[in-house]
């Protein structure tokens, strides 16, 4: 990936990886570091939110049944569909993957503005939504499969072929590591993992801008 530079001492850092990777408790350590985070996830549950617009699409597209009874989206029925149909995979992410990226784009610009250091955006999807362009580098988090299965079915509660089917929908980790700036290994103990994301926000952070 060709360098980049990044804005008045502000540097972006998005945070990848597949299901189960650890990306969430690497996102974590780097904002008790003193980083300060933003979640595409949080964005993504904000878009489709009661009552938008994104939502009514969605229900448009899949029916009622995604719907809680409370009017909010069903996100464990949704991904159900989704994860079993490589189509309709592709149909929800042209639906949310724009409204998405209208608030990451606002609040990360916001973010720019208030001058902080490092901002790291988790992001799940950086690659597939070509959201790259949003940020200044891109860290991967890699797990090996067997580690991921079994943090996928013991923190969903899901059977090995549940929990292998999310797996194998994913775009496979090695291409997205390819495509990174840098990469930590979580296969390992949480130590390790720790180890080398104090050494990457010690190096970011220290970095010329």
């Amino acid at each position: 990936m060709p360098a980049r530079r990044w804005h008045e001492g502000v540097m972006i850092l998005g945070i990848t990886g597949n299901i189960a990777s650890g990306k969430s408790r690497v996102a974590a350590r780097m904002v008790e570091l003193g980083a300060v985070a933003l979640s595409a996830d949080q964005l993504a549950r904000e878009a489709v939110g009661p009552g938008s617009d994104t939502l009514t699409k969605l229900v448009a597209v899949f029916g009622d049944a995604i719907l809680a009874a409370d009017g909010s989206l069903d996100r464990p029925r949704l991904a159900e569909i989704v994860f079993a149909d490589a189509e309709a995979r592709k149909r929800l992410e042209a639906i949310t993957h724009p409204a998405i990226a209208r608030l990451a784009e606002e609040r990360l610009r916001r973010l720019r503005q208030e001058g902080h250091r490092l901002v790291v955006y988790e992001a799940p999807l950086l690659f597939e939504a070509g959201a790259e362009g949003r940020v200044d580098r891109v860290l991967v988090v890699l797990a090996a499969t067997e580690v991921r299965l079994a943090r996928l079915m013991a923190r969903d509660g899901l059977e090995r072929e549940a929990a292998l089917s999310r797996i194998r929908a994913q775009m496979p980790q090695e291409e997205k590591a390819a495509r990174a700036d840098y990469v930590i290994d979580n296969s390992g103990d949480w130590e390790d993992c720790r180890r080398q994301v104090d050494d990457l926000y010690r190096r970011l952070v220290s970095s010329p801008a």
